[in-house]
């Protein structure tokens, strides 16, 4: 914008001083040198008008002459191309392109790379493979038929009232865990409870926790000795202590029904660790040794 406005205005200079010499040069020739003086020199000048008119011609030609045309661009010359020498007679022979390696490609001839295929997108696995559905928790046995082996066990011997059941049962398991952990016994399996006599009012138990060597100083109601062993039916109940009523009822009736006839003996078997898991979160295998 800047340039061709330039261009405009030096274009109307140039129009404009050209209507200034068209129309000013005659001014100039009639008003130049005070034009009263030059009616009464006219008679005076008519025997001089051939030598006037010679004299003037050139001024006036020269003032009433248009404005000199601006020049024209002056167009550069062509320019020569430098003259080629002649090739000389002997032309040095062009060597032969090498032949491409793995290491460097050859580069006389370039060559197009073909357009990247792209690779199809695999679909996420979730698309592809149905989700595995969640494992089925394995049924707990009911009634299965094992054999019980025996084990070297510590044995608390006690007695308890169902009222008091669960806390005399752990009271036993403190004592015999606190005589082990003093000696640097580990337990070698996991805490039982053997029900050896029942009555309306309470029962008769030992609480036996394996172990791999004899423990020393024991206590009056402490003894070492030997676990349960034979034919059993096993049994799994899950909760509360207070609720294994419901388990035995069903096992009552299992035997019932299947007319077997079971010793005077029932055995609990603590998976988790009872002085430390809540009460309803208990696992207690129960062994019923047959006759």
């Amino acid at each position: 914008m800047t340039k061709a406005f330039s261009s405009e205005v030096d274009a109307g200079s140039r129009q404009e001083n050209a209507s200034k010499h068209e129309s000013g040069a005659p001014f100039r020739v009639y008003r130049d040198g005070n034009g009263f003086r030059s009616r009464l020199l006219r008679l005076a000048m008519v025997t001089l008008a051939p030598v006037v008119a010679l004299a003037f011609a050139p001024a006036v030609t020269l003032a009433q002459a248009p404005p000199a045309t601006p020049p024209a661009t002056t167009t550069p010359p062509a320019t020569t191309p430098p003259t080629t020498p002649a090739p000389s007679d002997t032309t040095p022979a062009t060597p032969a392109p090498a032949a491409p390696t793995p290491d460097k490609p050859d580069q006389t001839a370039p060559t197009t790379a073909a357009p990247a295929t792209p690779s199809p997108t695999t679909p996420p696995a979730s698309a592809t493979a149905p989700a595995s559905p969640p494992a089925t928790q394995t049924a707990d046995p009911f009634g299965e038929e094992i054999t019980l082996t025996p084990k070297t066990v510590l044995i608390y011997t006690g007695n308890a009232t169902w009222d008091s059941a669960f806390e005399s049962l752990m009271d036993a398991f403190k004592a015999v865990s606190g005589l082990l952990a003093k000696q640097g016994i580990t337990p070698a399996g996991n805490p039982m409870i053997i029900y050896t006599s029942t009555d309306d009012n309470g029962f008769v138990f030992q609480a036996e926790v394996p172990v791999d060597q004899e423990p020393k100083n024991l206590p009056k109601n402490m003894s070492m000795g030997k676990s349960p062993e034979g034919r059993a039916l096993k049994f799994v109940h899950r909760g509360s202590y207070d609720n294994m009523d419901n388990t035995y009822e069903a096992i009552t009736n299992h035997l019932d029904d299947k007319k077997l006839e079971a010793k005077d003996l029932f055995i609990e078997e603590y998976t988790t660790d009872p002085l430390k898991t809540a009460e309803d979160k208990l696992v207690i295998n129960v062994y019923v040794p047959l006759k």
